[in-house]
C-alpha cells in the first residue's frame, strides 16, 4: 500500500519526474542508490540478459513476472512493469495479468495495444478499448491504488498515425486507464499535441528509443508528467560491454578498465562484505 500510494503521488503532483528501467536486481539497486523515486520494468532489456531477440511472445508471462519480483525485492522503491500486450488477445487474459501483477508486488504495469501479428499489428480499437477497461476493472478490484498505463504502438509498428494515435489514447482514458503512452513521438508538436488531446490525464514519454531527444526540463514545459527510458540503459550497459570485449578481441589492450566502476564501489553498492 505504502509503495502504491508513493507512486500515484509521484503522478498528481506538480512537475515532471522519470522512472528508468532496470532489467535485473543489480541494476535496480543502482538506480534506487542515485535516488531515482520509482522503476519500471522492461520487456527489451529482460529479453537481452537472456540471450533473446526482444518480440511479442518471446519472454513468457511467467518469466517477466518472476523478474519483476526479484526487481520489486530488491529496493523499497515502487515498481511498475511493461506487461507487453497483457499476453493474451483478450480482455480477460488482460485482466488476470494485472491480478498476477499485483500478487508479484508491482503497484502499476502498461498494457499495449500491439497483437503481435505482422498481418494485424495493432488490435481493432473497440477490442483495445475492451482490453483496457478489463485491465482497470481489475486493477480498481485491487486493495491497493494500482496504476495502470495504457499503451498505443502505432509509432512503433510502421503506423506514425497521429490522429488515430490520440483517438487510441483518448479511448483508453475514457476506459478509465490512469496515464497514458505513445512510445516513439518524435517532435515537440506531436508530444505537445498529445498532451493536450489527453489532459488531464498524465502522459508518458520515452526516451532514448531513437533519434528525439529532449531534457527533463523540455518535457516538463510540454506537459509530460513521466519520462521512462525503456531498454536504453540495458543497451548502454551492452554498449560498454561490447566496446571492451572488441578492445581486447581486436587490439589485446585493457584500456577499457580505466572507466570500469571500482570494485570496490560497486561490492558497497550491493552490500557485500568481505
Amino acid at each position: 500500500m505504502q509503495r502504491a500510494l508513493a507512486f500515484q503521488a509521484l503522478h498528481q503532483r506538480p512537475g515532471c519526474f522519470v522512472i528508468p528501467n532496470p532489467w535485473d536486481a543489480g541494476s535496480a539497486k543502482a538506480l534506487a542508490a542515485l535516488g531515482f523515486e520509482a522503476l519500471a520494468t522492461t520487456s527489451a532489456g529482460l529479453a537481452f540478459s537472456l540471450g533473446r531477440a526482444d518480440g511479442e511472445g518471446l519472454i513468457s508471462r511467467e518469466e517477466t513476472l518472476a523478474n519483476a519480483r526479484a526487481i520489486v525485492d530488491a529496493t523499497g522503491l515502487p515498481v511498475a512493469a511493461d506487461l507487453e500486450n497483457g499476453f493474451g488477445p483478450s480482455p480477460q487474459e488482460c485482466a488476470h495479468t494485472i491480478q498476477l501483477a499485483a500478487l508479484a508486488g508491482l503497484v502499476g504495469g502498461s498494457i499495449e495495444d500491439a497483437s503481435g501479428r505482422p498481418e494485424q499489428p495493432i488490435y481493432p480499437l473497440e477490442l483495445a478499448q475492451e482490453r483496457i477497461q478489463a485491465a482497470v476493472a481489475s486493477a480498481r478490484s485491487l486493495p491497493f491504488p494500482f496504476t495502470l498505463c495504457a499503451r498505443a504502438e502505432n509509432f512503433l509498428h510502421g503506423r506514425p498515425d497521429l490522429p488515430d494515435t490520440i483517438r487510441r489514447l483518448q479511448a483508453y482514458a475514457e476506459a478509465g486507464a490512469d496515464v497514458l503512452y505513445a512510445p516513439g513521438l518524435r517532435s515537440r508538436e506531436e508530444i505537445a499535441a498529445v498532451v493536450r488531446a489527453v489532459a488531464p490525464k498524465p502522459l508518458n514519454v520515452v526516451m532514448g528509443l531513437g533519434s528525439a531527444s529532449f531534457t527533463v526540463g523540455e518535457l516538463a514545459q510540454l506537459g509530460v508528467k513521466r519520462v521512462s527510458l525503456g531498454s536504453a540503459l540495458a543497451r548502454a550497459a551492452f554498449g560498454a560491454f561490447l566496446r571492451a570485449a572488441e578492445e581486447v578481441r581486436l587490439h589485446g589492450s585493457f584500456g577499457f578498465a580505466e572507466q570500469a566502476e571500482p570494485f570496490a564501489h560497486i561490492n558497497q553498492l550491493f552490500g557485500a562484505s568481505r
